[in-house]
C-alpha cells in the first residue's frame, strides 16, 4: 500500500494511501490528531472525502455522472424512475419479478393517513412547499415506526407517499382542493395528475410531460456527496431514523446555492425580461465582471466540461417546447442565452456551459410547474439517491458519528466580572 510522509516538528509520520475502483487516492488521516495534535482545515470540505460510497461516481473533469457503475446517458435512456430507485438503494438491477413488486409496493402505499390531512389544515395560505415537505416528512416517523423487519416497507412508503406529500402542499399553496392518487397509474402521471387534476373533472396525462418528469427525476436521483447527501449521512450517522433524516436533507436541498438553483435560474429570466429583455446587454454585464451580476444555470462545481445531465435534457426541452406548442417570452428568452453563450467565446473559453438547473428551470416552467415547487421537485427525484447514502452508512460496521474540528479564532481566556446581576428579578 502507498504511504504519505507527513514531516511535522521534526518528525516524520506515515499515512495510507486508498484507492477506489475508478482510480480516485486519498490520504488516510484517521489518526492524525492523535499522533501530531494537528488537525486539518477544509473549509466547505471540498478537499475531504468523508466517507468511502458505491452509489454514485463523477470525474467532473471528464463530464461523467454513473448511477452504480451504469452511464447516466445510458440510465436516463433506457430506465424508469422506479428502477432508478432500485438500483440506487439496493445496489443492483431488479430481475423483471422484483421490478414488477417493488412497482405494486410503491403504488399501493401511496395514500396518506388521513389525520395527515389535518397538518396541511394547520399551515397558512401561501406557505412555502419546502417548509410543508421538511415538516410532513419528519412526521411522517409518527405513524410508522422504523425496525431493522420495517425497513424495506419503510422505503416503499416513503418513495410512494413523497408525491402525494408534494401535490398535497401545492393544492395547499393555491387554496385548491386535494386530488387522491390513482394506482393505475405511473409514478410521473400520478404526481402529474394530483398536481392538475380537478376533483370530477377528466384529466389525462400528456405522455411526453410524463416521459420529460420521468427523465428529470433519474437525472436528479444523485450525484454523489453534495451538501444535502452529507447531510443525510451526518444526521443519519447519530442513529437518527430514516425520516427524521430526509427531513433535515429537504432543509439543506432548500438553499438557493443547492436545489434552489433552477429557481434562480427563472428568478434571474424574469428579471432580465422584466428590464426590457435585452439579454445581450445583461451577458456583456457578465463578462464585464464589474456589476458583479451572475449568469445562473451556466457552469458547475463539479463539472470542468459539460454537464452529462444538461445534453440529456437538451433533447427533452425541444421535445416539450415542441409537443405544447408554448408562446411564453421567458422560454424564447432563455434559448436565446443558450444559443448566444454556448457560441460566445467568453463563456466557450470559460467552459460556462448550461447545466441541468438551467433546463430543469425552464421544462417545469413549460410543464406548468410554479417556480416554488422546482425545489420540491428536486426533492421527489433526490429521494432514492438518500436513502442509498444513508442505508450504505448504516451498514458500514465502521461507521463513527460525525463530528468535524474547527481552529478556534475567538477570545482567549477572560474573567467574567461579577457586576450583581445574577440575582436581579425576572424582567429587570
Amino acid at each position: 500500500m502507498s504511504t504519505v510522509t507527513l514531516t511535522y516538528d521534526g518528525k516524520n509520520y506515515e499515512y495510507p494511501v486508498v484507492e477506489g475502483s475508478e482510480g480516485e487516492k486519498g490520504i488516510v488521516i484517521s489518526n492524525l490528531r492523535s499522533q501530531t495534535g494537528l488537525i486539518t482545515l477544509d473549509p466547505g470540505y471540498g478537499n475531504t472525502g468523508s466517507c468511502q460510497s458505491s452509489v454514485c461516481f463523477i470525474d467532473g473533469d471528464r463530464g461523467i455522472l454513473r448511477y452504480r457503475g451504469y452511464p447516466i446517458e445510458q440510465v436516463a435512456e433506457r430506465a424508469r424512475f422506479t428502477e432508478v430507485c432500485y438500483l440506487l438503494i439496493y445496489g443492483k438491477r431488479p430481475s423483471v419479478d422484483e421490478l414488477k413488486d417493488f412497482r405494486i409496493k410503491m403504488n399501493r402505499h401511496t395514500l396518506l393517513h388521513e389525520d395527515m390531512k389535518k397538518f396541511y389544515e394547520g399551515y397558512p395560505p401561501g406557505a412555502h412547499p419546502m417548509a410543508i415537505m421538511a415538516a410532513m416528512f419528519a412526521s411522517l416517523s409518527s405513524f410508522y415506526k422504523e425496525t431493522e423487519e420495517t425497513l424495506d416497507l419503510n422505503i416503499a412508503r416513503i418513495l410512494a407517499k413523497s408525491k402525494t406529500l408534494a401535490a398535497f402542499a401545492y393544492k395547499k399553496s393555491i387554496g385548491q382542493p386535494l386530488v387522491y392518487p390513482r394506482n393505475d397509474l405511473s409514478w410521473p402521471a400520478n404526481f402529474l395528475r394530483m398536481m392538475f387534476a380537478v376533483p370530477a373533472e377528466d384529466y389525462e396525462v400528456n405522455p411526453v410531460l410524463e416521459d420529460a418528469l420521468n427523465l428529470l427525476l433519474i437525472l436528479h436521483a444523485d450525484h454523489e456527496q453534495n451538501c444535502s447527501t452529507s447531510t443525510m449521512r451526518m444526521v443519519g450517522s447519530s442513529g437518527a431514523n430514516l425520516f427524521a433524516s430526509i427531513s433535515a436533507a429537504i432543509c439543506g436541498l432548500w438553499g438557493p446555492l443547492h436545489g434552489g438553483a433552477n429557481q434562480s435560474v427563472i428568478e434571474m429570466l424574469e428579471a432580465i425580461q422584466a428590464d426590457g429583455g435585452n439579454y445581450k446587454h445583461f451577458l456583456d454585464e457578465v463578462k464585464d465582471g464589474k456589476s458583479k451580476i451572475r449568469l445562473m444555470g451556466f457552469g458547475h462545481r463539479v463539472y470542468k466540461n459539460f454537464d452529462p445531465r444538461a445534453k440529456v435534457l437538451k433533447q427533452t426541452c425541444d421535445r416539450v417546447f415542441a409537443e405544447l406548442g408554448i408562446n411564453d417570452p421567458l422560454l424564447d428568452l432563455a434559448k436565446n442565452i443558450e444559443e448566444y453563450a454556448l457560441h460566445d467565446e467568453y463563456f466557450v473559453k470559460r467552459k460556462l456551459y448550461p447545466n441541468v438547473d438551467f433546463y430543469s428551470g425552464i421544462i417545469y416552467r413549460a410543464m406548468g410547474i410554479p417556480t416554488e415547487m422546482f425545489t420540491v421537485m428536486f426533492t421527489l427525484g433526490r429521494l432514492p439517491g438518500w436513502i442509498a447514502h444513508w442505508m450504505e452508512q448504516r451498514r458500514d460496521p465502521d461507521n463513527r458519528i460525525h463530528r468535524p474540528r474547527q481552529i478556534y479564532t475567538g477570545e482567549t481566556e477572560r474573567e467574567f466580572e461579577d457586576r450583581g446581576t445574577k440575582h436581579l428579578p425576572t424582567g429587570r
